[in-house]
């Protein structure tokens, strides 16, 4: 392989071209990137020098990539990757005196519940650290790790890509939310006659309960979908309302003393809730510091036994 090809390479003129791979819109890769859209033209008019091909075709609102460029891409994705691990390489990292911006995926269930102990941690850490938080589910953290917008995420997870690294950080158990106080817990009976409130980010008026319920022959009535958690408090307070989520969401919404969680009246499977990045962060410093506090305070560890 002739190296000295490399001496008429510009990696920005790489960063720029994976990202119109990644978004197919100028407009959308200087947002990204944070550069002016005359920028972007102008790279883009570099690269087709280079690569003597046009690369992207314009359809529409969209730039939609030649055959070369396809090609192109599968041999600089990874070398992208690669470069980033070793650049990364090249510098330590301080919380103490870091000035960085890191960017977070998280469902709205993390967030609410686990969210606020590790930030109240990281502000005595890491005061200058910018957070920059974005809801996922996990149908999003694919796209949204590929496409930079985030490095890490925490979620439930499914089908990720095969550059994705995965660390389980606890097991979920479901738990059941309610306004009314009782000395007694909840039965089956009950629990399927009551009135449900489902939080669902696709609409839905079914979601995981419905299908443990119908898998023991029962079923329930839900009589409103909402898409997050966090409005749950004011929904539920005064209602003969149920709501069921995640043990640590709902023990943070009990916290106040208006809501009262217990567990589900029936067998639940146990849910995981998992920590996934990609492997080109893999040994980033930076990056390998902040999972290690997304672990330490999201994970099942006892926060009394956590490293000063």
């Amino acid at each position: 392989m002739n190296r000295n090809e490399l001496r008429k390479a510009d990696i920005n003129l790489m960063v720029v071209f994976e990202a119109l791979m990644l978004e197919r819109n100028v407009t959308k890769v200087a947002k990204k990137l944070f550069l002016g859209q005359p920028t972007i033209s102008s790279a883009l008019n570099r690269l087709r020098t280079m690569f003597n091909d046009p690369l992207f075709i314009r359809v529409g609102h969209r730039m939609e990539p030649t055959a070369r460029a396809e090609e192109i891409f599968r041999h600089l994705s990874p070398a992208l990757d690669s470069l980033s691990v070793a650049l990364s390489l090249t510098h330590d990292f301080d919380p103490s005196s870091s000035t960085m911006t890191f960017r977070i995926g998280m469902s709205d269930d993390v967030e609410y519940g686990l969210l606020p102990p590790l930030l109240r941690a990281l502000r005595q850490e890491a005061p200058k650290v910018v957070f920059v938080v974005q809801n996922v589910d996990y149908w999003r953290i694919p796209d949204l790790l590929a496409s930079g917008d985030i490095t890490v995420g925490v979620s439930q997870t499914r089908g990720l890509p095969a550059n994705a690294k995965r660390k389980l950080l606890r097991h979920i158990q479901p738990s059941v939310l309610r306004a009314d106080a009782s000395d007694t817990p909840l039965t089956v009976d009950e629990y399927c006659s009551r009135p449900h409130v489902l939080v669902s980010h696709i609409a839905n008026v079914s979601g995981f309960a419905d299908e443990w319920l119908s898998a023991i022959g029962r079923s329930r009535q839900v009589v409103l979908s909402v898409p997050q958690y966090s409005s749950l408090p004011a929904l539920l307070a005064g209602t003969d309302l149920l709501a069921s989520l995640p043990d640590y969401t709902a023990e943070a919404m009990a916290a106040s003393g208006q809501l009262f969680k217990e567990p589900f009246p029936f067998k639940t499977p146990t849910l995981e809730l998992s920590m996934v990045w990609l492997s080109h962060v893999d040994s980033d410093p930076a990056e390998r510091w902040l999972r290690s506090r997304l672990e330490a305070f999201m994970g099942e560890r006892n926060l009394l036994s956590l490293p000063q």
